[in-house]
This record gives structure tokens, sequence and C-alpha cells, in this order.
């Protein structure tokens, strides 16, 4: 009676195991591509984009905050190391994330942590060098989203964030 069951045990088995890989391995990566893809048409890829305050139709980022402005990277590391540059802004908390390829996060830093004062990180592959005044942050893949988060407690201060928050950089290091 056994030997009837075998093949629809393993069939089962192999589909469990298909759908493990496809959901737990794969998913996180197709997830942060379609990230990677929606915020990239905001800003390209190696430059910051600096997105409005939220609103009720905001998805850029997913459940974005209304008291959190977002300024995004899509970063390609994956030829020369990416430099970010956050410069501090008048609020009473900023912090940059950088998230790799599959979703992980890859580093953290908040005004608080940093001392307010700027934030200097290049993402590299393994292989390539940290320029002089940077922390590496080693971004496996190459490729994902750095990401700056400013509390906005007084809506009448924006246009004074917005201008600060907007002297961050990303790009890509140049020889010299």
């Amino acid at each position: 009676m056994i030997r009837n069951w075998r093949w629809p045990i393993v069939a089962g088995l192999l589909v469990a195991a298909l759908a493990y890989v496809v959901t737990l391995r794969r998913a996180p990566t197709m997830l942060m591509a379609a990230a990677e893809r929606r915020l990239e048409k905001l800003g390209g890829v190696n430059r910051f984009a600096h997105a409005p305050l939220a609103t009720a139709a905001s998805r850029a980022v997913v459940r974005p905050s209304p008291d959190l402005a977002y300024s995004s990277c899509v970063f390609d590391a994956s030829k020369a190391p990416v430099l970010v540059d956050v410069a501090p802004v008048p609020a009473r908390y900023w912090s940059l994330s950088v998230f790799g390829a599959n979703t992980d996060v890859a580093f953290v830093r908040n005004n608080v942590e940093a001392g307010n004062a700027p934030i200097r990180v290049a993402l590299v592959t393994p292989g390539q060098a940290v320029p002089a005044g940077y922390t590496g942050v080693l971004v496996p893949g190459g490729h994902g989203v750095a990401l700056i988060r400013i509390l906005i407690d007084d809506r009448a201060r924006f246009a004074l964030v917005d201008q600060a928050r907007r002297v961050s950089t990303c790009g890509v290091a140049t020889a010299g």
C-alpha cells in the first residue's frame, strides 16, 4: 500500500522544496528589484531623489510615514565604489540606511550616533578599495538602495530641511 503513495509523496516534497526556494530565497531579491525600478524612476541611478512629503497617495516607499521626508538613491557599485555623503539637517532626527539587493540592511546610522556630523560611506563590492575619509560598507551583489529619513515635526520648517537635505550626494567614485 505504501508503494502506491511513494511518488505522490516525492512529488509533494519536490513542490515544497521549490516553493521554499522561490518564497524564502528569491522573493526578497525580486521585491527589492521591483522597489529599485520604482525608485529609479524618481531620480535615476547613483544619485539622490528627494521626495516631497508623503500623502495618503504616496507609494514610492512602502507605507511612507507622513512625518518623514525621504531621499533615496538606487545605487550600482558593481564597477566602482558609490560614495554617499549625507549632510546634517536641522531636524531632531535623521538617518541613513543602506539596503542590499536581497533587502538585508547593510548599514544604518542616525544623527545621534553620528554626533550630528556628516555621514560618509563608500558602498563597495569585494575587492574594491574604500577611499580615504569614508566608512566602507560591503554590499553583496553591488546594488540596492540608500535611504535618508528625516523627521518633520513641524511642517512649517520643511522648506529649510528640504534645502539642507539636497546637499547630500550619492555617486560613483572617480579616479584621482
